[in-house]
Order: structure tokens, then C-alpha cells, then sequence
């Protein structure tokens, strides 16, 4: 299984159950807050129009809605997400990044958050999002470094993380033929989980990032690992 697998990639979102867990984890997160790092990377840009790709359930879509007064339009290719984010009021859509029905220079920012390295034709998506954004428009685009949650894998056995399509070690060579302005804004902290417990709930949502293994070693007290988020802030 790769992460950019369709196949892959429509059965982890045919629901939010694994994306609810995954994201439990980081209640346990310190370090900086890449949320809202991500919330002021777009704040920044004051975007009267405003595309997310990769929304899930809506939540960032809809408090830039709420928030800046923006005119929002997420899209994601799970039906489910798309539901999930009509729900919370926004005007949300089934797309494919990598073919946008938008016409050029059409939003002020996007955003693309942890989602491109789902992306089968990552160059292909990235010259999507540079044509809908006007001139001088922001990009915003989150990704991991390899190593993050480096200690998980060791626990379970596994080799190091292999790169991914869109990832901290490849983002901006992969930007910058489509952006003028390439910004990296790391946010590295630790995650630390209560209990094996808590490790097997998050392992078990994770299958093809952690190679579908579930079999967690036992082990005494809170386990802590490293969370290595990355932003990157691209300027048409």
C-alpha cells in the first residue's frame, strides 16, 4: 500500500472513523500549534476568495468562512468529507486536485493540508492550484518530514519512513516550478501517548502509513514520539 494509492485513499475516507483517531492522537501534542499556524499563514493573505482541496469534515473551510468572511469552496473526492463539510454550512463539492473546474486566477489563497502526498500526479495537482490562483495568490500546503513519528515506527518494527510523493525533503523543489516564492515554516513538537491502548487505536487508523501493522509491543508508561509537520507558503 503507498499513500497515494486511490484505492487506498477512498477506503481510509469512505468514513471519518480513522481520521477522528488519527487526529485524537495529537490531543496529547506539544510544541507549536499547526493548526493555528496553518489559520494565520491564511489570515495573512486576507483572501476574499478562498479554495481548500482535501477538506475533510470542513472544520478549517468553515472557520475561514466564519473568521475572514471569505468566500469558501472546499472540495475533496470522498463523499463523505463532502457531506461532513455541507454539514457545517460549507459550500463544499466532489473534485480531483488534479483537475480543477475552476477558472484561472479564481481564488485569493488555497490551501492543501496534509492531503498532497494522496495525490497520484503531485505536478500536475501544483500546476492546478498556481492557474486558479490570481497573481500574487497564496498557496498554503502542509505536509510531514520523514521522520516524523520516527519512534512509532522503530516500536513497531519498521524501517525508516520512506519519502513520500509530497513531503517536508521534496515540497519546495516540487513548488517552486509553479510559484515565484517558496516560504518553509516547520512546527515540530512530541505526541505523546497515554498507553499502548492509545498507540494500537492510532496504528490500527493508520494502516498504509505504518505498512497495515497492528501488532503493538507491550510497553510501560506513556509512549512519546516525534510529530515533524511542515508548511509551506507559496506565492503565485
Amino acid at each position: 500500500m503507498t499513500l497515494d494509492d486511490p484505492e487506498v485513499v477512498r477506503r481510509e475516507y469512505a468514513t471519518e472513523d480513522g481520521l477522528l483517531a488519527r487526529r485524537a492522537a495529537y490531543e496529547h501534542a506539544t510544541g507549536p500549534d499547526v493548526l493555528e499556524m496553518l489559520f494565520d499563514a491564511i489570515a495573512e493573505a486576507a483572501p476574499r476568495t478562498y479554495l481548500e482541496v482535501g477538506c475533510g469534515p470542513g472544520e478549517l473551510a468553515a472557520r475561514v468562512s466564519e473568521e475572514l468572511a471569505a468566500d469558501v469552496v472546499a472540495i475533496d473526492i470522498a463523499p463523505r468529507m463532502v457531506e461532513l463539510a455541507r454539514a457545517r454550512g460549507v459550500n463544499a463539492r466532489l473534485g480531483d486536485v488534479q483537475e480543477l473546474p475552476f477558472e484561472d486566477g479564481t481564488f485569493d489563497c488555497a490551501v492543501a493540508a496534509w492531503m498532497l502526498f494522496h495525490v497520484p500526479d503531485v505536478p500536475r495537482a501544483l500546476s492546478q492550484l498556481a492557474r486558479v490562483l490570481r497573481p500574487g495568490g497564496r498557496l498554503v500546503a502542509v505536509t510531514n518530514d520523514d521522520d516524523h513519528l520516527k519512534e512509532l515506527r522503530e516500536l513497531l518494527g519498521l524501517p525508516a519512513r520512506r519519502a513520500s510523493t509530497f513531503d517536508g525533503g521534496n515540497a519546495e523543489e516540487l513548488l517552486r516550478p509553479h510559484f515565484a516564492h517558496v516560504e518553509t515554516r516547520p512546527a515540530r513538537g512530541r505526541v505523546t501517548f497515554p498507553d499502548r491502548e492509545a498507540v494500537l487505536a492510532y496504528v490500527c487508523a493508520s494502516a498504509a502509513m505504518l505498512e497495515d501493522r497492528t501488532d503493538v509491543p507491550a510497553f510501560d508508561g506513556p509512549f512519546i514520539a516525534t510529530r515533524c509537520p511542515v508548511i509551506f507558503v507559496a506565492t503565485r
